[in-house]
């Protein structure tokens, strides 16, 4: 067995990469350590297209519906108190492998589930397994990656995340139109995969964390002094694209159904697919730009999507409501590239994972509160109207975000130009 071979099992095993070597994973690890991401993503959204299949059997308002949104919220944000720090100090597999177990758990739930309480459950256990994987998860693309790898490592983990979540609600609306047992098979389809994440997982020749840090093990997830103004910019570009997700992702079926008169899961699966393949994709284009470039033409993708969702809501057209989507996927995808991008230029290996858990927990705070309240109003004043007031907010935020990072980037700018 050779030298490299040895060192990798050492790994693989839990030891640690020897110091002063310069000895990287294979490329092929770098890539596999982004399925795992990719496989809880796709849980995250694959109950989207059954939620009308619930509101026909259970019975519940569009307000109850976003609830259960809300709760994978505030599983993924109580995740993130604590999944962060853990992943830094005991290591990414201690905190990937119970997520993943959880993850299954929450699919034989949404496989049975009968109530209202057992899709908030389901969605909970779902929004902790998440909380890991963009904190533990993401970091650990990063680790086997490798200094040298960086760019490449927030790429993948960026991507990873955001095609699993397209690919769950379009694996979702086309088993469930085709095979028997819509909610069964969907979950039993993905069970299977995050086994095979756990395979991963157990296998993917990870460094030995360093020593633990002082202070708390549950605490609101911070970065080091002086990444502050890059956490900032991500989140403020990161959050409205997110929450313009989110919004497509919890009411997109009510507006397909209850506006454009389609209730075809496929269709609807199909909608988040293309808003996600839209992320990825403009990802891979703009990953050769500069990062700040990146998080403004983000916050002008998610503007210009906001335009597109009135004109959706208000002409009753399915071709504005898909340039929504596209529009709304881009601006998440280069927001959240961006924002990445900057933490692991930033930020120490050892508190990427705290890091990275900072960014989401900005980004999905807003992400739960918004439509949520978005879904009670169109209870209250009708989905037309909920919709558009939900659009101009979110428009005036990323237009905001992405004045506040060309004004960071000039004052940096006038700065470099004064010291030199």
């Amino acid at each position: 067995m050779s030298e490299s071979e040895t060192i990798l099992r050492e790994a693989i095993s839990g030891g640690s990469w020897p110091e002063k070597r310069d000895l990287e994973a294979p490329n092929r690890w770098v890539w596999l350590a982004a399925w795992p991401v990719t496989a809880v993503f796709i849980l995250s959204n694959a109950a989207t297209p059954l939620y009308v299949l619930w509101q026909r059997d259970i019975g519940f308002s569009k307000g109850t519906l976003t609830v259960i949104f809300a709760s994978y919220i505030v599983g993924l944000l109580g995740s993130l108190l604590i999944c962060g720090v853990v992943s830094d100090r005991l290591g990414r597999r201690r905190v990937l492998l119970p997520a993943l177990g959880l993850a299954l758990a929450a699919c034989v739930i949404f496989a049975t589930a009968s109530s209202v309480a057992a899709l908030i459950v389901a969605r909970l256990f779902t929004g902790v397994a998440v909380g890991a994987v963009v904190s533990a998860g993401m970091a650990a693309v990063t680790d086997v990656a490798g200094p040298r790898r960086r760019r490449l490592a927030a790429l993948l983990a960026s991507c990873s995340m955001v095609f699993g979540a397209g690919l769950g609600p379009l694996l979702a609306g086309v088993l469930s139109e085709t095979l028997p047992g819509p909610t069964v098979t969907v979950f039993a389809v993905e069970a299977a995969l995050l086994v095979t994440a756990v395979v991963t997982v157990a296998r993917m020749p990870l460094p030995r964390p360093a020593a633990p840090g002082a202070g708390s093990w549950i605490r609101l997830p911070r970065v080091p002094h002086g990444s502050g103004s890059q956490l900032a910019q991500g989140i403020s570009v990161f959050a409205p694209g997110i929450t313009a997700t989110s919004f497509v992702l919890s009411l997109g079926p009510s507006l397909l159904s209850g506006l454009l008169g389609s209730s075809s899961r496929s269709v609807a699966g199909a909608m988040a697919f293309v808003m996600f393949l839209a992320a990825t994709g403009v990802q891979f284009a703009v990953r050769r730009l500069s990062r700040r470039t990146i998080l403004v033409a983000g916050a002008a993708g998610t503007t210009v999507g906001m335009v597109a969702l009135v004109a959706a809501v208000h002409a009753a057209s399915a071709p504005a409501l898909v340039a929504a989507a596209l529009l709304a996927g881009a601006g998440q995808g280069m927001g959240q590239l961006g924002g990445l991008s900057l933490l692991n230029s930033s930020v120490p290996p050892e508190r990427l994972a705290e890091a990275n858990a900072a960014l989401n927990v900005g980004g999905y705070l807003l992400a739960g509160v918004l439509p949520v309240s978005a879904g009670y109003l169109s209870d209250a004043i009708g989905l037309t109207a909920a919709t558009t007031v939900f659009a101009t907010v979110l428009m005036a935020l990323a237009v905001a975000g992405g004045a506040g990072v060309i004004t960071t980037r000039r004052t940096a700018h006038r700065s470099r130009t004064r010291s030199s």
